[in-house]
């Protein structure tokens, strides 16, 4: 279509001012294959999308009017508005009047400038794509088009957070989606006050949003439009500056603890671009240049700590989102959750993060259909959770805006949708709605569901830090079943928990759970679920005892004998040498092994020249009970020897605070002292002989009985040893096997526990269902209650059995009930029916041929019902009972009869009224009370003349004597045979007349006027 040029064309004075020189329009996309990418402009600048529908044009005209002459605005705007295809558009003629801004009716491909307006043509289609306008033909019938939302979600996914979306007067709910869509990348949302609209249809669904953040009149827009694009985008270049600075970083602290203290949800380990970017938005709105200063107005503005808890948790949603991913659910997710399940199994999938709940019912539809393919009778549970309270009450209402048809086949949406009268929504099929719970949650900390068959996660995790999503993941994988399902969004991944999940569809995000690797599920839950306190303990205990009976004070206990022995370095050891407790610096003569380091034993540690002299007296205190000493033994000390003293005490169970019983094992108190300069002597030979010269003979066999002493303990310590170490391997083996049992059943106990808190958590989630449905139940039950006794209409439920189940207060008049009635049959009952006693009869022949019956009744005070029976059909078109109502007719039937006697008194006055002969009453006074077409024609006077006169003024003088004589023999007949006399007619003639009197009766009997019918007589009266 080409544009329209007119340099000549009216505007107001203050365009007049502005240049008057043609300007050519922007160039094409195929003009401009040299310039940068639209996409990603050299000065990038806002898109202001402005939708309306009825009344828009002059919501048009007082927006651009108010937008200030001396500004240029610095952003493009493109206008849509619902236009008739075979109409030609004013609108860009009339905007060209308010603005100086070139104005343009959009060609396909225009690339969009700033300080300039864009007018969607007729019968088309428009989309924002790179910087640039596309035009397409509707593919929906006029009527169900939605040409705004179409624009705005394209322009939200094409400029994020610099797409603007105002939607102005219109009917209809066009433009919701789209609100939605721009305020998910972070655009700014304005709507018109719906006091100021023509049609308040639009605003206010898109205030019914809640995301809104200006609700204006048109004309003070413009104002607030340019101030909010001053500060969002008019210091770009110095944001990214100020978020890194240690000032902003304790602001953004102070801000997590705002929303945290009011809200109850920690969003400081949220992606930081992601909170910036909502912070800066939202200090746009207020024009707040600092982000301290903006913390001071939310401490003193706790509504906006409200709302921008809001704005962090808009999800960008809609039914079957990214369509190829459905696809790929549908036909490579889906039917694998139905593999080797019974008819009778549930397949339980968990959304969590399911915003208003398009995703959840989108699965539910999947799954419902592939039902019906394979024709099984399997139960549906869907949990869908999420930590916006309004985001979840909109979910559970089902409730969708009639723009959600761009979403789905025609098919589906006939299916399982059903169109609210006014045809401005969709709301989701029963069917679907039953299947799907909804529930505050929060994935972070609370706790998961179990046993699930699908996890669909989508868009969710983009928004958390690296940390978050390192425990969502292992949290997804415990919560499914083995092989199940895990659905991400398109820029998720199960990151480094490769080992978990096997790739199905990498371009879809479809995962399967892998077996296993528990070590990676019990980190992950740990952070989620509490520590088994009492478990751990009592393995603790478990363990303790196994490896020593009791655990004693053992530091109490060495410092006790060491302070009476003042020893500077010592042991306490077990019979086996194992180390229980240190003390003093024993570096010198203890040094650790090479291989694994089990429990410490003081034989190992012992240096060279300690090891065996230790042991044997070690053993010897052990048998003997007392005191071992061995002076001067020389050990091999960091390259040179030490002269050490050994002295072993074995250590009284006494002593200590426990119970003597207590101690199932000897200790020993092994003390190692450096020998003084003055003892340095050979062991076993006093000083003395050490200066004198040495009988060598006598040290030969003195040597050689004590090696024979040492190889003679040394056979039995080996033979003991041996004895010990069968016994030490029977005893590895039993601790082995219980060692087992205990981990076993650790984690039997820590599994259960998980179930239990899982199942805990869907209880909680099902009762908050469940009395959300108690509270909707409970509205309904008062209005119905309510309502039936505000209408008046006497109703009584039965069941099959034709017992009472409930009754009206009014069914109380017609029938004697009361309270205690119920469950009692109707036909026990007394009731105030005259002449009816069918009432079981016909009850029951209803309920045998569920054909309604209506009778109608009177009750012994004389009222009149009509009495209908019906069939009680459930919603799912099952009988269960009978309706009895009565509806009082008692005035209808008082006005039937009433209507029967005036018919009658019709069909006499059109008899009277086309007679011939004049018929006339008169009250006995005298008084004409009717009179006749036929009396006007005999007499001339007319009824009003008539009326007002008495019949003597018709009765000539000298007969009014015989009239009086013959009214006193009406008083004894009713009625008198004809006779002559002659009547005044209005010319002042006498006429001859016939006439017939007959006396007027009251029900009593007693005559309260007479009728007369006369005719003119050609015989003469005497």
């Amino acid at each position: 279509m080409s544009r329209k040029k007119d340099p000549d064309q009216k505007r107001t004075p203050k365009v007049q001012a502005a240049s008057t020189e043609a300007v050519p329009a922007p160039p094409l996309v195929e003009e401009t294959d040299a310039n940068p990418s639209p996409s990603h402009p050299m000065n990038p600048f806002p898109i202001v999308g402005i939708g309306a529908s009825a009344g828009g044009l002059g919501a048009f005209e007082a927006f651009f009017s108010g937008m200030p002459a001396e500004v240029e605005p610095g952003m493009a705007f493109v206008l849509v508005q619902h236009l008739a295809p075979d109409h030609e558009s004013i609108l860009t003629e009339l905007i060209r009047r308010y603005t100086r801004m070139q104005v343009f009716e959009v060609e396909d491909g225009m690339v969009v400038q700033p300080n300039c307006a864009y007018i969607i043509p007729p019968g088309r289609d428009m989309a924002f794509l790179n910087g640039a306008l596309q035009l397409l033909e509707p593919s929906a019938p006029r009527g169900q088009r939605l040409p705004i939302d179409f624009f705005f979600r394209s322009l939200a996914e094409d400029q994020r957070d610099r797409a603007i979306g105002i939607v102005l007067s219109g009917t209809g709910s066009d433009g919701t989606l789209g609100v939605r869509a721009i305020k998910g990348e972070g655009g700014m949302v304005m709507a018109q006050t719906p006091d100021s609209t023509e049609f308040d249809g639009m605003p206010r669904s898109a205030l019914g949003t809640g995301m809104v953040d200006f609700e204006l009149p048109p004309a003070e827009m413009a104002a607030q439009l340019i101030a909010y694009v001053s500060r969002a985008f008019g210091k770009a270049s110095s944001r990214p500056a100020a978020i890194s600075t240690p000032r902003t970083e304790n602001a953004l602290k102070k801000i997590f603890i705002l929303l945290r203290s009011q809200t109850s949800h920690d969003f400081s380990n949220y992606k930081p671009s992601t909170i910036h970017r909502r912070i800066e938005r939202r200090m746009a709105v207020h024009q707040i240049d600092s982000i301290e200063s903006y913390v001071k107005f939310m401490q003193q503005t706790p509504a906006e700590v409200e709302a921008l808890f809001r704005d962090l948790l808009i999800g960008v949603t809609n039914f079957f989102r990214d369509t190829e991913a459905f696809r790929a659910l549908e036909e490579e997710g889906i039917p694998k959750l139905f593999v080797d399940k019974t008819a009778d199994s549930v397949i339980r999938v968990w959304c969590p993060g399911c915003s208003t709940g398009e995703e959840a019912y989108s699965i539910a539809i999947l799954l419902q259909e592939r039902i019906e393919t394979i024709k099984q009778g399997y139960t549906l549970q869907i949990f869908a959770t999420d930590i916006d309270s309004r985001a979840v009450a909109t979910a559970r209402a089902g409730l969708y805006p009639a723009s959600i048809a761009m979403d789905m086949s025609k098919e589906r949406l006939a299916r399982f949708f059903v169109a609210e009268p006014d045809g401005s929504a969709y709301r989701i099929h029963r069917s679907i709605r039953d299947t799907v719970v909804f529930s505050e949650q929060n994935v972070i900390k609370d706790p998961p569901f179990s046993k699930l068959d699908l996890i669909s996660c989508r868009n969710l995790m983009i928004y958390m830090s690296g940390d978050l999503q390192k425990r969502l993941i292992p949290l997804f994988h415990y919560a499914l079943n083995p092989g199940g399902r895990l659905f991400l969004g398109t820029s998720e991944t199960v990151g480094e928990f490769g080992n978990l999940f096997a790739v199905v569809d990498r371009k879809a995000k479809l995962y399967q759970r892998k077996e296993d690797f528990r070590r990676g599920q019990r980190a992950a839950l740990g952070h989620f679920l509490p520590p088994m306190t009492a478990i751990h303990a009592t393995l603790s205990q478990a363990t303790a005892r196994t490896a020593f009976p009791i655990k004693l004070p053992l530091r109490e206990l060495t410092e006790k004998a060491l302070l009476q022995k003042v020893t500077p370095a010592g042991a306490l050891v077990n019979g086996q040498g194992d180390i229980l407790y240190m003390h003093g610096r024993t570096g010198m003569y203890l040094e650790l092994g090479t291989g694994e380091v089990g429990l410490p034993n003081i034989l190992k540690m012992a240096r060279e020249g300690l090891r065996r002299e230790l042991a044997t007296a070690l053993h010897k205190a052990e048998q003997i009970k007392e005191p071992v000493h061995c002076p001067a033994l020389r050990v091999k000390t960091n390259g040179h020897f030490t002269q050490v003293n050994l002295s072993i005490h074995p250590v009284a169970p006494g002593s200590a605070r426990t119970e003597a019983t207590a101690l199932e094992a000897a200790l020993y108190l092994i003390v190692l002292e450096e020998a003084p300069p003055n003892e340095v002597v050979s062991p076993g030979v006093s000083p003395e002989t050490a200066i004198q010269s040495v009988d060598l003979d006598a040290r030969i066999t003195a040597l050689s009985q004590e090696l024979r002493a040492k190889e003679e303990y040394l056979q039995t310590a080996n033979e003991q040893l041996e004895t010990s170490n069968e016994e030490l391997k029977s005893a590895n083996e039993e601790m082995q096997s219980v060692n087992e049992e205990l981990q076993s059943t650790n984690e039997e106990l820590e599994t259960s526990k998980e179930e239990l808190q899982s199942v805990n958590e869907e209880l909680a989630t099902v009762n908050g269902e469940l009395q959300t449905k108690v509270v909707d139940l409970s509205r309904a039950n008062n209005d119905m209650n309510n309502l039936l006794a505000g209408t008046g209409i006497g109703t009584v439920f039965v069941d099959m059995r034709l017992r009472i189940l409930r009754f009206t207060p009014t069914a109380c008049t017609i029938i004697n009930l009361i309270s205690s009635d119920v469950g009692r049959p109707v036909g026990h009952l007394v009731s105030n029916l005259l002449g009816y006693d069918r009432l079981v009869v016909d009850a029951q022949s209803v309920l045998d041929t569920l054909i309604p019956k209506e009778v109608e009744v009177q009750t012994t005070d004389g009222k009149w019902f009509t009495m209908r029976i019906q069939p009680y059909r459930t919603l799912d078109n099952m009988i269960e009972g009978a309706v009895i109502t009565f509806v009082d007719t008692t005035e209808a039937v008082h006005m039937r009869g009433a209507l029967k006697e005036a018919n009658d008194l019709l069909r006499l006055a059109v008899v009277v009224r086309d007679a011939h002969d004049a018929i006339t009453v008169q009250d006995l006074e005298g008084r004409t009370l009717a009179w006749n077409p036929g009396a006007t024609r005999l007499y001339g006077w007319s009824e009003v003349e008539a009326l007002a006169m008495n019949v003597r003024d018709r009765i000539p003088e000298g007969l009014r004597e015989g009239a009086l004589a013959t009214l006193a023999q009406l008083s004894r007949a009713e009625i008198l045979a004809p006779y002559l006399t002659q009547r005044l007619a209005k010319d002042g003639s006498s006429v001859d007349v016939s006439i017939i009197s007959t006396a007027l009766l009251k029900e009593g009997g007693e005559m309260y006027a007479i009728a007369t019918t006369e005719r003119k007589s050609t015989t003469k009266a005497n």
